[in-house]
């Protein structure tokens, strides 16, 4: 594997920011943009995905790089989460749902699969 120099790099990084774009769209429609609360928790929960990536990058140490991916794959798991219930209660359609958890489910497994090979 090539020496990344910089977070902005890592693919698991671009696709964390192609995410958390997604949720700021999403969240820009009507049936979510004035739900304050839902608004703000889910955009957080996507923005900590790439931040995370980014922040353990930056340690310069492998072992707190894994322990801040772990912390991006939470992050991950949270949003999906967040995303059945907005499907539950009819804020976003079947569509966006399958299309934002199917993205958030990639790199859940992307995310796991460098863990892993940090860790070797």
């Amino acid at each position: 594997m090539a020496t990344i120099k910089q977070f902005e790099d890592l693919d698991i990084w671009k696709e964390a920011i192609e995410v958390a774009a997604k949720v700021y769209k999403l969240t820009n429609t009507d049936s979510i943009k004035n739900d304050w609360s839902m608004k703000d928790q889910i955009r957080r929960s996507a923005i900590s995905i790439s931040s995370n990536i980014a922040e353990g990058f930056e340690y310069n140490n492998n072992k707190q790089f894994v322990r801040f991916l772990g912390y991006s794959k939470g992050s991950a798991g949270e949003l999906r989460s967040q995303l059945y219930l907005l499907k539950k209660v009819n804020s976003i359609n079947q569509g966006d749902f399958n299309d934002l958890s199917e993205s958030i489910i990639a790199l859940s497994k992307k995310l796991m699969s460098f863990i892993k090979y940090l860790k070797s």
